[in-house]
């Protein structure tokens, strides 16, 4: 579908890509990874055609549609949401235009015998068509449903795109791109500004979409979830693995081994060459010995391996002062932004030794929540903060505080105390500044580098209760699991706002949801509250269907219709039936999941990998869990589809 062959391209003297081929083909759901400037946007960009290799050819098939999201864009225009979302359909609105202009003209035109007359009957006719052929009658439905799936309420649609801020614009975007359902999508971190149920929309969307999708992302349970084929850029080379994420981790370590002993060897057979050269250099009867060697090292391939990943560096946070039991106690808190109230009457105790995640829609009042705990907002009601308790906070606009007349280097070095400030190289090194890096002003640093600076700065100061509002938006994934495990062995109290499920899982306890400017309590982790959501719907349906066993002699009593009586309880008994074949698929869901752990954790096990390389039935009998599992989820979201059908019916009815 799209062939890239032999690209090569170059800035000054640095090569990036150095004969890159490989081709993308219908359905491919591809992931793009490899270190930060490796070249990963780059490459999309030269997919896309906003660059031009050195080198090299991009082709594809004449009419092809390319739909690509950058990371950074430019936004423009002050219509509304939803007729700037409309904008996609170019085509359509231009036909809907020409068939208004059209319809009025022969509403007011009397030569109904004329030739003229007849040419715009059948213009009318093509037009309506063409109309139809390409989903007119049905855009305004799309738009709606992929905007909502997006995070935008109705309220939304008719306020302005200016209103908004870039992260909200952004999604306007990407719901542009969806729509015109083009041949590929190129996305380049498309979850930078989706809240955990826009991500998941967006995972179903990619699943079902009928092109070809290749991303970057550093959202790995995202990458897990959207992609089956991974392409890894490494020192202007790529190399092409048919697996998801995960399993690319494993098989890239494997290659690593082998490049390091391949490398080991050369190196030694080169400096072993030398050693011969110059111990026979001057020696006339081995002149011709020499020369050979000296002829045979030059023309050596000499193999390159990338630095060794950062991902090894154990960061611990500082021993912090020990608190109260009561670290925080908030009662009857309200907080409102003009008319605009976003929190309610919210009650919350947090307790010493607490890991807590702060989750839901974008301006919900997480961050809101966030900025009144540490002290940033005024606020209605009552919050106590325990004793001894010493608060470390990272905003999303912490970058702002700092000194921007010091280095990156001198900023740790003022801060790193004991052990710690023989690794603060090392350090900068895994949150990606890397060599002359550390001596640049701060005043210089991008937004994202600022972050990454803050959370560095954070992590060696004695904080006992830490307030983290989005600390991954700008770090790649090897610094994500330097910064987890270092939350990880944290011993302080820990409220986090986040949107990366790979990243909370295991390092909270308890989810506070943010919703209708009220908050609502989940015990468990991230993925035990996601599958609780799913669930809400089905319990409230049961809650209803008790009240309704329990009170069907009322009903019957009081019933204006007898025969409608009779039909609800046939409703219920086939809803009731549904909802058993969701609660069993469930379980078979459960019980495949927790085989497919299983088998994880052995194929994670290099000593295991290593001794059952070769062994095809370990694969075959993965895979094919892997396969029962997209059957069995199939089959749970044709059961939910239909209760949600009947349970609309069903209020309906009532």
């Amino acid at each position: 579908m799209i062939s890239v062959s032999q690209v090569c391209l170059s800035f000054g003297a640095f090569e990036l890509f150095n004969d890159v081929s490989f081709m993308v083909n219908p359905k491919d759901r591809i992931g793009l990874v490899g270190k930060n400037g490796a070249g990963k946007s780059t490459l999309i960009r030269v997919i896309a055609g906003f660059m031009k290799p050195d080198t090299g050819i991009v082709a594809m098939p004449e009419g092809f549609v390319i739909g690509y999201l950058p990371q950074q864009m430019i936004f423009s225009g002050n219509d509304t949401v939803i007729d700037e979302t409309l904008k996609a359909f170019s085509e359509i609105m231009n036909l809907e235009k020409e068939i208004s202009a059209i319809n009025s003209e022969l509403a007011s035109r009397t030569d109904h015998s004329s030739g003229e007359y007849f040419q715009l009957i059948h213009r009318f006719s093509d037009c309506n068509e063409r109309y139809s052929l390409i989903g007119g009658t049905a855009i305004h439905a799309d738009v709606e449903r992929t905007l909502t799936g997006l995070g935008f309420s109705p309220d939304d649609f008719g306020r302005k795109v200016s209103e908004f801020s870039g992260g909200w614009r952004m999604r306007i975007e990407l719901a542009k791109i969806l729509l015109i359902k083009p041949d590929v999508l190129l996305l380049d971190e498309p979850t930078n500004h989706l809240d955990i149920e826009s991500i998941q929309w967006l995972e179903d969307y990619l699943q079902y979409f009928q092109g070809a999708v290749m991303l970057i992302s550093h959202d790995r349970a995202f990458l897990d979830n959207v992609t089956s084929r991974t392409i890894e850029i490494s020192l202007g080379k790529i190399y092409d693995y048919k697996v998801s994420y995960s399993k690319y981790v494993v098989l890239r370590k494997e290659r690593r081994e082998q490049q390091m002993a391949a490398f080991r060897n050369q190196q030694k057979m080169i400096s072993d060459t030398e050693e011969f050269i110059e111990r026979f250099r001057y020696k006339a009867t081995k002149a011709v010995q020499v020369q050979s060697r000296i002829k045979h090292l030059a023309k050596i391939d000499r193999l390159e391996i990338d630095p060794e990943d950062t991902s090894t560096i154990n960061i611990r946070f500082p021993t912090p002062v020990k608190s109260g039991k009561l670290v925080l106690e908030i009662k009857s808190l309200g907080k409102s932004y003009g008319i605009k109230k976003v929190l309610n009457e919210i009650d919350l105790i947090v307790e010493k030794g607490q890991r807590i995640a702060f989750v839901g829609k974008n301006g919900e009042g997480k961050t809101t929540l966030s900025k009144i705990i540490v002290g940033d907002l005024d606020f209605d009601g009552h919050l106590k903060v325990g004793h001894n308790v010493k608060i470390g906070y990272f905003a999303q606009n912490q970058d702002e505080l700092m000194d921007e007349n010091i280095t990156v280097f001198e900023t740790i070095d003022r801060v790193a105390v004991g052990d710690i400030r023989t690794k603060i190289r090392d350090i900068l090194g895994a949150f990606l500044f890397g060599g002359d890096d550390v001596f640049k002003k701060v005043k210089v640093l991008s937004g994202g580098e600022r972050s990454r600076l803050a959370i560095v700065k954070l992590l060696l100061e004695p904080y006992n209760l830490l307030v983290l509002d989005e600390p991954t938006n700008h770090l790649d994934i090897r610094s994500k699991e330097i910064l987890k495990k270092a939350l990880l062995n944290y011993e302080g109290t820990l409220i986090l706002v986040s949107h990366d499920r790979d990243f909370l899982n295991g390092l909270t306890d308890k989810i506070y949801e943010f919703k209708n400017q009220k908050i609502f309590e989940y015990i468990g982790g991230i993925y035990d509250f996601l599958q609780k959501k799913k669930m809400a719907s089905l319990n409230e349906f049961n809650i209803r269907q008790n009240n309704s066993e329990i009170n069907s002699e009322d009903e019957k009593d009081f019933s204006e219709n007898k025969q409608n009586y009779f039909e609800k309880k046939e409703f219920e008994k086939i809803l009731r039936k549904v909802t058993n074949k969701i609660k069993e698929s469930e379980k078979r869901i459960e019980k495949i999941e927790n085989e497919i752990k299983e088998k994880d954790k052995l194929m994670t096990d290099p000593d295991y990998f290593h001794k059952n390389f070769n062994n095809q039935d370990i694969f075959k009998d993965y895979n094919r869990l892997k396969d029962d599992l997209d059957k069995e989820l199939k089959k749970w979201e044709k059961y939910n589809d239909e209760f949600e059908k009947m349970n609309a019916k069903n209020k309906f009815l009532k």
